[in-house]
């Protein structure tokens, strides 16, 4: 009996990736039992260590966990600030339909860092956020990324009135560095749309 339990727990963590669907519920636990953000701007952080399965070659944080790392903290944020709820019961889904990360200093082994997000602004079809993976060791910025999460089935201005219940305020000003990048993504969907023959049928 207890070969038949190892091997169901090793068929388990073979054909599913365990660890973070355990960490979705932690995060999950976590933000439900805080204290709810009534504002969509502001800017909340969420704490993490770099551990031994967190690690590459080199002994630093393997860039991919950075994003999985983002992953989470963005849906930390989500669930603080009423937009997860929101969506849902508007039957939106928050999809990412762009991001990208900069790399300024390595985290290593033990390294205690937060990562601190926050929206930048909407657009009719999504949200921008900025996440910041801060080192607690002296402040330094060791990462920071930029992430467009598309809204589906519904708008980021409806579900924002939907939580605030009322008439959406101005979207702020985007920054500078935000704008360049939204212009990237506006080029090279273009591009793409073009070299596949599709230009002339989405205008």
């Amino acid at each position: 009996m207890l070969l038949l339990a190892l091997g169901a727990l090793l068929l388990l963590f073979c054909s599913l990736d365990v660890w973070y669907f355990l960490r979705g519920a932690q995060v999950f636990i976590q933000a439900w039992f805080q204290p709810r953000i009534r504002d969509i701007l502001a800017e909340q952080s969420i704490e993490g260590m770099v551990l031994p399965h967190d690690l590459d070659y080199l002994g630093h944080m393997n860039n991919s966990r950075y994003l999985r790392e983002c992953d989470f903290a963005r849906f930390h944020h989500y669930m603080r600030n009423g937009l997860f709820m929101a969506s849902r019961k508007l039957g939106a889904k928050l999809v990412v339909g762009a991001s990208t990360i900069r790399y300024r200093r390595s985290l290593v082994f033990r390294e205690a860092f937060e990562i601190r997000t926050k929206v930048l602004g909407w657009d009719e079809k999504a949200f921008y956020l900025e996440q910041r993976f801060v080192s607690k060791k002296d402040g330094f910025v060791s990462a920071i990324m930029l992430c467009r999460q598309n809204v589906v089935h519904c708008s980021p201005e409806t579900i924002i009135e939907f939580i605030c219940k009322k008439k959406v305020r101005e979207c702020p000003e985007f920054p500078e560095d935000l704008k360049h990048w939204m212009n990237f993504i506006a080029a090279s969907s273009q591009a793409l749309r073009a070299e596949s023959g599709l230009e002339g049928k989405n205008k």
